[in-house]
């Protein structure tokens, strides 16, 4: 990989570490995205993305929890499912004419959920869920997870608001939470693809860094984060466009 495409992927992915460190997200299914657009190998881009994403959602997840802005109760109750799926599906080598599909629906998916923002529409009481409902949401999303490099935080999110299970800004601590737990979890289940990590990795690292600051200057600042988050949503279309009919 040249010097001016690993310059764009930075430039890039630190803008998108930016936005979803802004509301509780590692970015992940942006970087897979921005991989995708660079045509770079599927076996490069799961433990690429699970590496990003645990430095910007470990970023996150500090700061909610020093502000004590996280329910490590509900952040259990999935957590305890989805750590051992997200090992398991870490695990599992997909070979690329079904990991490109696999990914390309999960960023399609991770789209609709930036165009739709529920916690516009969720205005009801709390209750906590039942182990019954968290233990398998938390296993399906962390096996997710782990077989195509996200975090699951995205998906998780909209569905502790929609059922009014935690507040927006607590529901953003749980999801950070979620995705350092999951992404460790994914990397720990293969480490050999650790060794396809590109050279490049360290400058990604710095670059999504120095966005997750910049994320965490957004969240509190007036700017249209709900715009810039949509038109972030039109780049995984494209990618998982490119990804599908690839």
């Amino acid at each position: 990989m040249d010097a001016a495409t690993i310059l764009w992927m930075a430039m890039l992915m630190a803008l998108a570490a930016a936005l979803y460190s802004s509301v509780g997200h590692g970015g992940a299914s942006a970087y897979l995205a921005i991989m995708a657009l660079f045509s770079v190998a599927p076996e490069t881009m799961r433990p690429t993305a699970l590496a990003l994403n645990l430095v910007v959602a470990t970023f996150a997840a500090a700061s909610f929890a020093l502000a004590g802005q996280t329910n490590w109760r509900l952040l259990a109750g999935f957590a305890v499912g989805a750590v051992p799926a997200a090992f398991i599906g870490g695990g599992v080598t997909l070979a690329p004419e079904y990991y490109r599909p696999l990914v390309g629906i999960v960023l399609l998916l991770a789209a609709f959920r930036l165009f739709w923002q529920p916690e516009r529409l969720a205005e009801r009481p709390l209750r906590a869920p039942r182990l019954a409902i968290t233990l398998p949401t938390g296993a399906g999303l962390g096996l997710l997870a782990g077989l195509t490099g996200t975090g699951g935080g995205i998906f998780l999110s909209p569905l502790i608001i929609l059922f009014g299970w935690e507040d927006a800004r607590k529901t953003a601590g749980v999801a950070a939470a979620f995705i350092v737990l999951n992404s460790a979890a994914g990397l720990l289940g293969n480490l050999a693809s650790v060794e396809r990590l590109p050279p490049s990795l360290p400058f990604l690292i710095v670059a999504v860094f120095g966005g997750a600051l910049l994320g965490s200057w957004l969240g509190s600042a007036r700017l249209p984060r709900r715009r810039l988050l949509q038109a972030l949503a039109v780049v995984l279309v494209i990618a998982a466009g490119k990804l599908l009919l690839s």
